[in-house]
């Protein structure tokens, strides 16, 4: 009969021991959640609002001028216009991959968020065989102009040597195929 009491004890002594085992993680648990958000680990700056920023914008022009290339690869009459809308095409789809991949590493998600270019996108389709040359170069010029942009507004206000590495890379041709879309514009006149 004495057995029994003496399990009886036994067995709230590993209890009470088990509880305070778990009071005491839990009180650490909370003192690094709170270690966390004293030191503010989580908390954004505006470095990695401007890399989001620039990758989710870089992104959604460069699939707007992979659209409107392929179009003009369709419709164009000219082979020159058809020469440079396959450049155009390649040069975004390399940029479009490695822009994916680095937002990715940085977990950030690009989708597209303003659908603006679709409207462009449309006028693009529907303008008059006469005057299709016209609107893709000009709305090309826009799109490189406006991709320029984004590539040295990044460059100025990041320190992150992969995205200054890749600004390195793509800015150079950016200007290229920009120049390249100003001289058809202008024989084109």
């Amino acid at each position: 009969m004495k057995t029994i009491p003496v399990l009886k004890v036994t067995f709230f002594k590993v209890l009470f021991l088990l509880i305070i085992i778990c009071v005491s993680s839990c009180k650490k648990n909370n003192s690094i959640e709170n270690t966390l958000k004293k030191n503010e680990t989580f908390a954004k700056n505006e470095e990695e609002e401007t890399v989001a920023f620039f990758f989710i914008e870089t992104a959604n022009v460069g699939k707007t001028i992979i659209s409107k290339s392929q179009i003009a690869q369709q419709k164009s009459s000219e082979n020159s216009i058809v020469i440079l809308g396959k450049q155009i095409e390649r040069h975004q789809n390399q940029l479009l991959h490695e822009i994916t991949e680095l937002a990715n590493k940085k977990l950030i998600i690009i989708s597209e968020i303003n659908a603006t270019h679709r409207g462009d996108t449309y006028e693009l389709i529907t303008a008059n065989p006469s005057d299709f040359n016209r609107v893709y170069l000009n709305s090309m010029k826009e799109c490189l102009e406006q991709q320029i942009k984004l590539l040295e507004t990044v460059s100025n206000e990041t320190n992150d040597k992969i995205i200054l590495k890749l600004v390195l890379k793509y800015l150079p041709e950016q200007f290229d195929l920009l120049r390249e879309t100003e001289r058809i514009i202008k024989e084109k006149n």
